[in-house]
């Protein structure tokens, strides 16, 4: 964020009501260290980095499509958050006295930054390689001393929305005013309360539901049931920036987007210093109850005499794991390598196994019936059929990857295995056979009547010819009543071949077309299911190659661990076991010292 903008707004936490809550803090932060937590470590940083910052950090999030980045919109008069997409990148607007955007993206190891229009961000901030987007903004409710932050994610389901509301002064969770909350986000804002307890459900898009004062009322109901006693503003985002348009104060009003703002100034705002101190107590409360448990496990382990004979087992034990580990873990990329190519082979013949039933089949009714009677409905469900089988097709190859998933994963501790495998399965299978061509046209169905006439014409013509020269002998004439019945009889036999020889033809005509589709299908189908198949072994190869270097880190880990205690414990464990005595003691100081500043 610019350090200018940050200058021009407002102070609202006095340095020094916030000094003592971060000597505390720094103190812990340094036991932390001590003692091997870096995870309460992290922790502090984010609670030290919310209390030294001289301004309220005001975070939005909620569920997709409940108008947080419209809210944010609205809130600092400035389009700096896009609102057709269901996850950006994380937005901060804090107060400058001219608008800025500024995106920071993420390149080979390191950040850039690159200033683009303020006035139309929205392209930029789904550019790849963006992780957050930067404003300055001359709006009002910043100058006040507030940085707003828009958090990407349904629910902020991803540990940056976790982290930008740990580091939160206040979360607004913006829910939909058509329908109340379900007890997924009740149990969701319980969570969010544990981290930021200063928490306002805003209740969006009042303007769509008359009956949002039902809901209102229900989600105060369910709130209170749960512990949870916050307040619940009913608001449209949308109403406020149509009435900052127009000047429409009335409509401002019914929006109720001010009485939100009013809210955050005289609740939040103005006791900045009250809020910023409880929410670090809190924090620093349930750090120093984990320090606590931390060290008075390693003191009573420390003063045990048994404790070296125990490090001495530890040591042992951590040597044989980690042997075995390297062992069960040497044999992965065989199974993978092997697996893979018996995976390829079995979805193959399983491909053209399903392919050849169904030439069997359109063979068999092609010979029961003339083809060229019902061709296109012939292709129509033979098309439904093929679409049908390579469907399944990949279905089975999608459960025979988590078979073999599995069976690499099996390899590998309990606590190191792998997730199920890609995705394979079809949603549509008509994008896979759309490069296939329709089924062939016969050509032999094309014979019209004049080729029919002529052929019967041919025949009578034969008979006539022939019964008029036997029955000339007899002193008739060439035409005649046995000639002329002779010719309809030998006309209607050749018209009779030409039918019968023409629909041998369409048959194997219908045949040879079913092939040629089938081997277009197998083709295509093949490339598709090869394709797939090895992206899915490439991402299994690489997925189970970071998982061995995490199983082999662990192992070298743990047996560097239980070496350092061994050669730092093993020798002078009463030693340690007083100095975490004192620790303890300096931490209770602490965690009393706190108690003090929260009353």
């Amino acid at each position: 964020m610019s350090a200018a903008a940050g200058i021009e707004a407002a102070t609202v936490k006095h340095p020094d009501a916030m000094a003592p809550v971060l000597r505390i803090i720094d103190e812990l932060r340094e036991m932390t260290r001590m003692t091997g937590r870096e995870d309460l470590g992290g922790r502090l940083g984010m609670v030290r980095a919310r209390v030294s910052d001289p301004r309220v950090r005001l975070v939005v999030v909620g569920e997709a499509k409940s108008g947080m980045s419209t809210l944010v919109n609205s809130l600092v008069r400035a389009q700096v958050s896009a609102t057709d997409s269901e996850s950006s990148v994380p937005v901060i607007v804090e107060y400058g006295p001219e608008s800025t955007a500024t995106l920071v993206r993420a390149v080979n190891g390191r950040t850039e930054r690159q200033q683009v229009d303020p006035l139309n961000p929205g392209p930029a901030l789904n550019a790849a390689g963006v992780i957050r987007a930067e404003f300055t903004e001359p709006s009002r409710l910043l100058a006040d001393g507030i940085v707003v932050m828009d958090a990407p994610g349904a629910r902020g389901a991803d540990n940056t929305t976790w982290s930008m509301i740990a580091a939160a002064d206040v979360v607004f969770y913006v829910a939909d005013a058509g329908k109340e909350l379900t007890p997924a986000q009740v149990a969701y804002l319980r969570r969010v309360e544990q981290v930021c307890p200063t928490v306002v459900c805003v209740l969006n898009k009042i303007d769509l539901y008359p009956q949002w004062s039902h809901i209102q009322q229900r989600n105060r109901d369910l709130l209170d049931a749960s512990g949870l006693g916050f307040a619940v503003a009913p608001v449209s985002a949308l109403l406020h920036r149509q009435a900052g348009a127009t000047g429409d104060y009335q409509r401002d009003i019914e929006s109720g987007v001010p009485q939100l703002m009013d809210h955050l100034r005289d609740y939040i705002v103005a006791r900045a210093d009250e809020v910023a101190v409880t929410a670090a107590v809190r924090d620093i409360r349930l750090i120093c109850d984990q320090l606590a448990q931390t060290m008075r496990a390693e003191a009573d382990g420390l003063g045990d005499p048994r404790r070296r004979g125990e490090l001495t087992q530890r040591l042992t034990a951590a040597r044989a794991e980690a042997d075995e580990l390297r062992q069960r873990t040497a044999t992965w990329q065989v199974t993978l390598l092997d697996g893979g190519t018996e995976l390829m082979a079995d979805v193959e013949h399983d491909l053209r196994h399903r392919l050849r039933t169904i030439v069997r089949t359109a063979e068999t009714e092609i010979t029961k019936t003339d083809p060229a009677r019902r061709w296109k409905e012939f292709g129509a469900d033979l098309d439904a059929r093929i679409a049908e089988a390579v469907a399944e097709n990949f279905e089975l190859a999608h459960e025979r990857a988590v078979e073999l998933c599995e069976q690499v994963a099996a390899k590998f501790p309990a606590d190191h295995r792998s997730p199920p495998a890609s995705e394979l399965r079809l949603s549509n299978p008509g994008e896979v056979l759309e490069p296939v061509q329709s089924l062939e046209s016969l050509e032999s169905a094309d014979a019209g009547i004049t080729e029919q006439f002529l052929s019967a014409l041919r025949g009578s013509y034969g008979g006539i010819l022939m019964v008029g020269l036997v029955t000339s002998l007899l002193k008739m004439s060439l035409v005649n009543w046995y000639s002329v019945g002779a010719g309809v009889l030998l006309g209607v036999n050749a018209l009779w071949e030409v039918r019968r020889t023409r629909k041998q033809r369409r048959r194997a005509e219908a045949k040879v077309a079913v092939s040629r589709l089938m081997d277009d299908v197998i083709f295509q189908v093949s490339k598709e299911s090869r394709n797939r198949l090895r992206a899915m072994q490439r991402a299994l190869r690489d997925h189970f190659t970071a998982v061995a270097d995490a199983v082999g880190r662990d192992a070298e880990q743990t047996l560097r661990a239980a070496e350092e205690a061994y050669a730092h414990y093993g020798d002078r464990g009463p030693e340690r076991a007083a100095e975490f005595e004192t620790k303890l003691g300096r931490l209770r100081t602490l965690r009393a010292q706190a108690d003090q500043l929260a009353a």
